[in-house]
């Protein structure tokens, strides 16, 4: 896609590289994981594959058009219905729900994320970082996440984390300047462009935040407290937008989707989501609106009115006999209705067509638990786990599964890798010793386990080192 001028020269170096500087390469690997730590010990998040492989389709839509030195990104969603997103030094990338509650298009949800990616790779947040009289990479972390913990949970538990710290760095180190900002519009609008979506979601995004902004007075929407937003910024995101070529973008079905999902998941109660999606579907055209269907879908599973879930999804799936996500979504419902061999077949068609699939193949798991398979399931979560090991819940899943078909090495093995993503080093070197006892000399499975805890050994000496 040929960009006008005025875009291309918008398309600013990455600043303060690896060369030099506070935190850098590996400082900033460091520091990432630990924020990662923090956020999984104490935010609440969403896991549901189905929103989580979204979010990883749009992110690595955009990424190849992000000018990012280092692309290999980790993503959390946070269970929040507030408008957040933040990116962070090692390649954190972090969306509250709300995005997609408040985000009408996926042009929109998109500018956010794009706009977070030209933070992250003109390295603005490390750049701040560097501003302060600190060099320790771990106090580095512990503000950081620190700062995030207090934005994604709108509370004093960040600063509690950060106390003794730099406390009084806090309240202003997550705050861009005007000059960060508008380097980051600039950038993101290339993103966009460059990635086939409309910049002019961009625009549009901010004019929702600036309406969020004045309805609720005194406490605006969290994302303007690190990302100030004034009516020229939003003017002049619409005016850079407007010189890119006027093509007709249109959304993808699957954001949609699970925008509905998400907004079953937030409202006060599955009676209220079923009286809200059914009212929608009375809308002029609604009937011709998979996205207001399916979340009909959802909201009856979620009031347990199955048979009338089924149906509806049923329906979608004549008309989209692919869709991964009515497929996964239906099979939920005969799960939920005791059915698992419906549920299995379901799964093992729709896994055919899509080897390897992260919602098919924990969804194909959860069946195989609820059906007292343990080994089948184990099978299917190690193949989830060589592909997300970031992702704790399927370290959990996969101990419970090993729990259930009696392999005890791989209940322990397990368990250390969920305490290893959390932090606790000392657990998982316990967990991969129990293994190591209980393996005999000689076995090849006890090989990997001692080069394993050989591993975290290090990582706790060397902390302890520190």
């Amino acid at each position: 896609m040929s960009l006008p001028a005025r875009a291309q020269e918008s398309r600013l170096p990455s600043i303060g590289g690896n060369g030099g500087g506070l935190i850098a390469g590996q400082q900033e690997s460091d520091i990432g994981q630990q924020v990662m730590i923090s956020i999984r010990r104490s935010t609440p998040r969403i896991t549901d594959p189905l929103v989580y492989d979204y979010l990883s389709a749009i992110i690595y839509r955009l990424v190849p058009s992000a000018p990012l030195q280092n692309r290999d990104l980790t993503l959390t969603l946070i269970d929040s219905p507030a408008i957040n997103a933040f990116a962070v030094p090692g390649g954190i990338v972090g969306v509250n729900g709300g995005l997609f509650l408040n985000a009408a298009t996926e042009q929109q949800f998109a500018s956010v994320l794009a706009h977070e990616l030209a933070h992250l790779s003109q390295r603005h947040f490390a750049r701040r970082m560097q501003q302060q009289e600190t060099s320790a990479p771990l106090t580095l972390a512990g503000m950081i996440a620190g700062i995030i913990l207090s934005a994604v949970t709108q509370s004093d538990i960040g600063i509690a984390a950060i106390a003794g710290t730099q406390a009084l760095a806090v309240q202003n180190m997550l705050a861009y300047s005007r000059a960060n900002e508008q380097e980051a519009d600039r950038v993101g609008l290339d993103i966009l462009a460059t990635a086939g979506m409309d910049p002019s979601g961009m625009p549009e995004m901010f004019e929702i935040m600036m309406r969020q902004n004045r309805m609720q007075g005194n406490r605006p929407p969290e994302y303007l407290s690190t990302h100030p937003l004034t009516q020229s910024r939003v003017a002049d995101t619409r005016n850079r937008a407007e010189q890119y070529p006027d093509e007709d973008i249109r959304d993808g079905q699957e954001y949609h989707l699970m925008r509905s999902r998400l907004q079953v998941r937030y409202a006060p109660s599955p009676e209220i989501a079923v009286e809200t999606f059914e009212g929608y579907l009375k809308q002029p055209d609604a009937q011709r609106n998979d996205a207001i269907r399916y979340g009909l879908a959802v909201a009856y599973t979620e009031d347990r009115q199955y048979e009338k879930a089924a149906d509806i999804l049923n329906d979608l799936l004549a008309g989209n006999p692919g869709r991964i996500t009515f497929q996964v979504s239906l099979a939920e419902v005969r799960l939920a209705q005791n059915r698992p061999d419906d549920a299995r077949a379901i799964l093992m068609g729709a896994l055919a067509r899509n080897p390897g699939n992260y919602p098919i193949t924990y969804a194909l798991a959860e069946t195989e638990i609820a059906d007292g398979n343990g080994l089948a399931a184990a099978e299917h979560l190690k193949q989830l786990t060589r592909k997300l090991p970031g992702q704790e819940q399927l370290w959990l899943k996969l101990a419970e599964a090993e729990g259930m078909a009696r392999n005890i090495v791989g209940v322990h093995r397990a368990r250390a890798e969920y305490d290893v993503l959390m932090g606790d080093l000392e657990a998982a070197q316990r967990q991969l010793r129990q293994a190591q006892e209980k393996l005999p000399a000689g076995a090849p499975q006890r090989q990997v386990v001692t080069e394993r805890l050989a591993e975290i050994t290090s990582r706790l000496n060397a902390h302890f080192n520190n």
